[in-house]
């Protein structure tokens, strides 16, 4: 639970540094893509720290691409 606190310190001390300036230059769409890759890098890094199995992307790029690789394979047989 001290991991996950200390992510949400950090967390709040990069929100302090980065939102005002962003209200400040009324960045409406640069605050909106900052919250949301926060939140997904927050949410992420807290599954992680309470050792939550996390999907690894290339996973699902080689379920996708499989059946094509097969196939070629095949072909050049």
């Amino acid at each position: 639970m001290a991991a996950v606190a200390g992510i949400l310190v950090i967390v709040a001390v990069i929100i302090a540094i980065d939102v005002p300036s962003l209200l400040r230059k009324k960045a409406k769409k640069e605050l909106w893509v900052f919250s949301i890759l926060l939140l997904f890098g927050t949410v992420l890094s807290i599954a992680q720290a309470l050792n939550i199995k996390i999907p690894n992307p290339i996973d699902w790029i080689t379920a996708l691409y499989q059946p094509l690789s097969n196939m070629i394979e095949n072909l050049l047989k």
